[in-house]
């Protein structure tokens, strides 16, 4: 069900038929999500929900959507920061992506594709969606798992479960040329209460800092999905769980595709009371505004995930 691998991240088997709620194997699992998330902020989850055939047709739906002019990318903008289209960077030349609102709806991702003009192949919408849909399931598991391990009350687990907003980022890097460097992406945690990601096209990339302060790399599989805990779900935890710090190096000689799922609070989020006590003060102001969040980063740009949540929230911004 669950072991450490040689990069020392936790594995949690999520396609164990003995895992069923309510079940030693699913109490176990509950603790293993809950540690990997308070010590490294992430965990690989072994999902096979998600077939070969339905990869390489996402695959191929990216190259398609990537091969599309600039100029039709950048149509896809939000009043939600960091949403739309990103890339076309000095400083990260070989990466660019693009957003997808409300991807788990098909109605969402038609939208999407009448903005990239892409409404003529229904194949594309189809993938997409059902893609998301089983990344969902994944993402409303994981977090139930955590919700159970911390002994959070029922209500308090559905209502952030239904109160997620969900986005689908579509990531392509470029092989790099010979004179240029091995950046992908640079170090940073995500803004999100859970990313998903996972390396589409079984090519090597993504790196993770653990607590010690080591990197190591995540091999890439379509079975093999890591599952992050992002800014807001420190927040949310009161600090117990540790937001995931990681980067791309591309090293790869073609195209490396990778795929988030990226889940925000559309409600305002609160520290549960179980949470809180002698041993976790308080940490963060009661009520937390998610896309507030996003537009405060936006505007101060402090990169520090702890110095960025400590302006924005911590209780020591406030006296």
């Amino acid at each position: 069900m669950g072991s450490q691998t040689q990069s020392q991240l936790h594995v949690v088997d999520f396609t164990d038929e003995a895992m069923k709620p309510g079940t030693d194997a699913w109490l176990s699992a509950c603790t293993l999500v809950r540690t990997a998330l308070e010590d490294n902020g992430c965990l690989v989850a072994r999902y096979d929900g998600i077939g070969k055939d339905l990869c390489d047709s996402v695959v191929s739906a990216m190259e398609d959507l990537f091969s599309l002019p600039v100029e039709t990318k950048t149509q896809k903008t939000s009043d939600k920061p960091f949403h739309g289209y990103l890339g076309q960077f000095s400083f990260l030349p070989l990466y660019e992506s693009l957003g997808i609102d409300d991807p788990l709806t098909l109605q969402g991702c038609q939208k999407f594709t009448h903005i990239m003009g892409l409404q003529g192949n229904p194949r594309f919408c189809e993938s997409i969606n059902e893609y998301a849909k089983l990344l969902g399931e994944l993402d409303q598991m994981a977090k139930r798992m955590v919700f159970e391990s911390y002994g959070v009350d029922m209500e308090g687990r559905e209502c952030m479960i239904e109160s997620s907003d969900y986005l689908l980022r579509c990531m392509k890097y470029r092989a790099r040329e010979t004179d240029e460097k091995d950046l992908g992406m640079g170090t940073h945690t995500d803004l999100t209460i859970v990313s998903i990601v996972h390396q589409l096209n079984n090519l090597n990339g993504l790196e993770i800092k653990l607590k010690d302060g080591k990197w190591i790399g995540v091999d890439a599989s379509s079975s093999l999905f890591v599952v992050m805990a992002g800014d807001a779900f420190n927040v949310w935890s009161n600090g117990r769980i540790r937001p995931c710090e990681h980067r791309v190096t591309m090293n790869a000689t073609k195209t490396r595709y990778s795929m988030g799922l990226f889940s925000f609070s559309g409600e305002i989020l609160q520290i549960p009371d179980e949470l809180v006590n002698e041993q976790h003060p308080l940490r963060y102001k009661s009520k937390f505004d998610h896309y507030e969040y996003l537009r405060h980063y936006e505007k101060e740009k402090i990169k520090d995930y702890c110095s960025r949540i400590e302006a924005y929230c911590g209780i020591s911004s406030l006296s």
